[in-house]
């Protein structure tokens, strides 16, 4: 089992659900496969007559000759595409291309899980490339972003999200796992003004000691 495999494995672990549904369209595949086989066995060996090829000419040409009339020709209709919304995303990872979207897999779990899903990657040898967020204004909330990379294997990114309230944005610190975290936590307290609880030095890091503002807000205007 390769590394992305066994992360993947691990990161499941954080999603019951999913990992009942994956098992059971796993073994319902495997039984499908069982019984094409069976069937596939049990069929007797059919031989096909094939007519010869001048009486499949014959047909041909007396079909072509029965039709002589012109049929008119239907001006294609242009169909309006309707816009399709689609769902939101339910908790859970995804397995992604790496050339499209940048990630292996993309993970989106409950604020509550970012250290569990931190602690997972750092056992399997990943280290954690940055962190930020994503000011969602009309959704009334903020999307916490966690990026983590590998440097024995190539393509292997693997994001981890989750969301928070925009009213009152706050998240565990994952400085106790990743020691690195500490500057990109207070990247993103700075510019978005989310509180990583727990964080042991949570200050301004490039804005003013001063500062009462966080720029990358959406609703911010100076």
């Amino acid at each position: 089992m390769s590394i992305i495999e066994e992360t993947r494995a691990a990161l499941l672990t954080l999603f019951p659900e999913q990992t009942k549904a994956e098992e059971e369209a796993e073994a319902l595949a495997v039984q499908a496969a069982a019984q094409a086989e069976a069937d596939a066995a049990a069929e007797p060996e059919l031989v096909a007559e094939s007519a010869p090829e001048e009486e499949i000419a014959e047909v041909a040409a007396d079909e072509k000759a029965e039709d002589t009339t012109e049929k008119p020709k239907k001006k294609p209709v242009a169909k309006k595409k309707e816009k399709v919304e689609e769902p939101p995303r339910e908790p859970g990872l995804l397995d992604t291309d790496h050339a499209t979207r940048g990630t292996v897999i993309d993970v989106y779990c409950d604020a509550s899980q970012v250290v569990e899903a931190a602690k997972i990657m750092d056992e399997a040898g990943f280290f954690l490339e940055s962190v930020t967020a994503v000011d969602w204004l009309k959704e009334e909330k903020m999307e916490v972003v966690y990026d983590y990379n590998h440097f024995a294997i190539e393509q292997s990114r693997v994001v981890v999200r989750a969301f928070v309230s925009r009213e009152e944005p706050a998240i565990d610190t994952v400085s106790g796992v990743f020691p690195s975290a500490d500057w990109h936590e207070r990247e993103t307290w700075d510019f978005f003004g989310i509180d990583f609880k727990g964080h042991p030095n949570q200050i301004r890091i490039l804005l003013p000691e001063d500062a009462d503002f966080h720029p990358l807000l959406k609703d911010f205007s100076c």
